[in-house]
């Protein structure tokens, strides 16, 4: 299918000109016939042999509906502009002629309609002249008449050239569907109208309206069901759902697939400044925004309410007031917030070379970093480059190289800040460097720096600070005559170790925390293994205390203890219609539950039992 909107000063014969050429009259409301005004959007279709089917999305030409003809252009890639022979050039016929520039429409048929009551030559002359100077430049003008028939065979000939040349849109686009009318069908429900550009629609299909899910019960074109319909086609779709805040302005769009952005920086062309509240035409909808020039040609919109937009979207502002035109050229619809002084003058600079085309190296050099999912929601295109791939992250390599080289700093601050605890957390370093997770960290660490259970430890940051290395040789040369006799609570705080010197040095390998309070050399529990296993099986408690020549207080938690890990208590006993599961435990712990003697095992920790 192909679509065709129309342009052009009112009463210029628009709405017969589609009517001879569709057989069908686009005026719809009784107002408008008994006015011969058209004031809402008209939709007629035809069939034609050599590009088959192709509608006409027929506009309102007065001024006071100039939104109105906006919403139905702004999604449509052709257009049949039309001035009349007997008129002179119209300032609506202009006005209408800046929208499809500030549209970027490059594939227009120019006809010169009431070529039976007045020569068209002067008037085609001077819509030559001035479609020249606009992207619709090389447009055929063809003289016509919508009552006698006179020149329909080479407009119709135009048209048919003009559209089998337009360019095949992607079946597979995200979908992106600017509502252009709703209404309510007996029996149906809600029904939205659009032309959709690009993609497909199928029944079941599900389309957001922000962040609201709406089901597509049914979908018509050209006045038939059909199951699916893809771009460029007008569709009409019945939906199911929340739909209160549909209306005309409204788009549906494949969910999760676009950025919804209040916030977005544009180029602009035209004459002047716009004003400081234009109104965003795009699509078919109108939004009222305050513009903040950057620089020549560079503006930040704030719109008063959220649109999907990507990188190379074409609008254009517009002032009711003045009735200027500019055009707008999409090139960050998710910028910066600017949050010192100058940040907008930095911002120009960036975006200097920005044209609206969608680059991956340009714009992970502004930002970066970028989700894949940001991507796809961007329009940026995957490509191969100098990039650093970090799971769904892409990093650029200026990024990466910045990033690599203030590690060694951010690790040693952390170690001086922290001398029991000097390796620096990836989470800790993840936030310093604003980086949205610790992944990002540990794969932009560089040799001598190296990741040790989810931390980034320097060369020779693990020593322990001299008073803290002092205490803890005490306590391993203790440990050394009787390595069993774990030192009391006293002890360790006369020797000034609390449970951070602790935990230092058993993450320093030099002892091992067998409970709360209770350290003991590293390879305590090999030797308790050892030692026990020369009894007699089986064992009690008070045999293997005896042996290890220490107390209860000692051999239970180190039977408890978690090999290389924290010190595990006894679970809760669970529901019992659930199993209960056992913590694991350390060699002494294997050792000591195999053993029916044991007391603990049905006493005290009914759980080994």
């Amino acid at each position: 299918m192909y679509v065709v909107a129309t342009a052009g000063h009112v009463d210029h014969g628009k709405s017969t000109l589609v009517e001879a050429l569709t057989g069908a009259n686009p005026d719809r409301l009784a107002e408008e016939r008994r006015r011969g005004l058209t004031i809402e959007l008209g939709y007629c279709w035809t069939s034609w042999p050599e590009v088959g089917e192709v509608a006409f999305v027929d506009v309102p030409g007065h001024e006071r509906f100039l939104t109105t003809m906006l919403s139905g252009v702004g999604s449509v890639p052709a257009a049949l502009f039309v001035v009349a022979a007997d008129d002179p050039w119209m300032p609506q016929a202009a006005e209408h002629l800046a929208a499809l520039d500030a549209l970027g429409v490059r594939h227009a048929v120019v006809a010169v309609t009431r070529a039976d009551l007045a020569d068209p030559g002067p008037a085609a002359a001077r819509a030559a002249a001035e479609v020249a100077r606009t992207s619709l430049a090389g447009a055929p003008v063809v003289a016509v008449s919508g009552r006698t028939g006179m020149g329909l065979d080479d407009l119709r000939g135009a048209l048919t050239t003009m559209v089998a040349s337009l360019p095949d849109p992607d079946p597979q686009a995200d979908v992106r569907l600017w509502v252009d009318r709703r209404f309510t069908v007996r029996g149906s429900g809600t029904v939205v109208t659009g032309t959709l550009p690009a993609g497909t629609v199928r029944v079941g299909d599900t389309l957001a309206l922000g962040d609201t899910p709406l089901r597509v019960r049914s979908v018509q074109a050209l006045g038939r069901d059909r199951t699916a319909v893809s771009g460029v086609a007008r569709v009409a779709l019945n939906l199911t759902g929340r739909v209160d805040d549909l209306g005309r302005g409204s788009v549906l769009v494949t969910p999760g697939a676009w950025h919804h952005t209040s916030v977005v920086d544009v180029r602009i062309s035209g004459d002047d400044r716009p004003p400081v509240a234009p109104v965003l035409h795009i699509g078919a909808a109108d939004v009222g925004v305050r513009c903040r020039p950057l620089a020549d040609g560079l503006v930040r919109l704030t719109l008063d309410r959220p649109l999907p937009l990507r990188i190379g979207d074409r609008a254009l502002l517009r002032d009711p007031g003045h009735r200027m035109i500019w055009r707008a050229d999409v090139l960050d619809p998710d910028p910066p917030r600017f949050r010192r002084r100058g940040a907008a003058a930095r911002r120009a600079l960036q975006l200097a070379g920005a044209d609206g085309t969608p680059r991956l190296a340009d714009e992970l050099a502004r930002r970066g970093l970028l989700h894949r999912q940001r991507l796809r929601q961007l329009g940026i295109p995957l490509e191969r480059g100098e990039h650093l791939t970090v799971g769904p992250w892409l990093v650029a390599s200026g990024l990466a190289k910045a990033v690599a080289d203030r590690l060694p700093t951010l690790v040693q601050a952390h170690a001086r800040a922290h001398p029991l605890d000097p390796a620096a957390p990836l989470t800790v370093l993840a936030s310093q460097l604003r980086l949205p997770t610790p992944d990002l960290v540990r794969a932009l660490v560089r040799p001598p720096l190296e990741v040790v259970g989810g931390r980034v430890i320097a060369p020779g940051a693990d020593g322990l600070p001299p008073k803290i290395r002092k205490a803890v040789e005490q306590v391993r040369r203790d440990l050394s005559a009787a390595p069993f006799a774990a030192p009391t609570a006293d002890r360790l705080r006369e020797l000034g170790l609390d449970d951070r010197a602790l935990g230092a040095a058993e993450r320093s390998g030099r002892l091992w925390r067998a409970g709360p309070g209770i350290v003991l050399l590293p390879d305590a529990a090999d030797t308790a293994v050892e030692l026990l296993g020369e009894l007699d099986q089986p064992f009690t408690t008070s045999a293997a205390r005896e042996r290890l020549g220490t107390t209860r207080r000692v051999v239970l938690p180190a039977a408890l203890r978690r090999q290389g890990g924290p010190h595990t208590p006894a679970p809760r006993r669970p529901p019992r219609d659930r199993p209960l599961e056992q913590p694991p435990v350390s060699p002494v712990g294997q050792l000591l539950t195999r053993n029916t003697k044991c007391g603990y095992r049905t006493r005290r920790y009914p759980h080994f039992a």
